[in-house]
């Protein structure tokens, strides 16, 4: 099964916004709910804005979207009180956010083609990470980000319209190590 990586474009906001709505709806009653509401997160100016800075991307399979992520340099303010393993100045890393695959398409090896993808684009970016945090209990996160190699930070609270404050995993991929691209493979 081959999926098409693209960057959305902001003439695209209605079926981003419903591709979402359709991914919370599909969670609904699963072992893992994400906490995510609609219109709460992601909010419509979030989805907005990140199709206006091209920084959201759709997976696709035969033209229908199945995965959708946000890849970017932005960050919870929380990140700058961290003790990330690699030291990079805001500018020198990108950020995962928003990753979901919807549960039609479960199981397939969809979210490791985003996050190889996100590693891929931020080496051709020349950073020297890539970080992003998980809500804690979020299992299918949990198990995905290590086993491609991320490294487990810290557990911090960090604060979110659809969350309020809560304790979120923080992960982070060292692009400057020697065997940094293996998972690209």
């Amino acid at each position: 099964m081959t999926m098409k990586i693209r960057k959305a474009s902001i003439e695209e906001y209605p079926d981003v916004r419903a591709f979402y709505h359709s991914l919370i709806d599909s969670l609904e009653g699963t072992e893992y709910h994400p906490m995510w509401q609609k219109d709460i997160y992601p909010a419509p100016e979030d989805l907005k804005s990140a199709l206006e800075a091209e920084t959201l991307y759709l997976g696709e399979i035969n033209g229908e979207t199945v995965t959708a992520m946000v890849l970017n340099k932005e960050c919870n303010d929380e990140y700058a009180d961290v003790h990330w393993d690699v030291d990079a100045a805001q500018g020198e890393f990108m950020v995962i956010h928003m990753l979901g695959v919807h549960t039609d398409h479960a199981g397939k090896g969809i979210a490791k083609q985003m996050v190889r993808f996100a590693l891929s684009h931020a080496k051709g970016a020349g950073m020297k990470c890539v970080r992003l945090d998980v809500l804690d209990g979020n299992v299918p996160a949990e198990r995905l980000y290590p086993g491609m190699g991320f490294k487990y930070v810290e557990t911090v609270k960090l604060f979110y319209e659809d969350t309020g404050w809560m304790d979120f995993h923080l992960y982070e991929y060292d692009l400057t190590k020697p065997d940094a691209y293996a998972v690209l493979d």
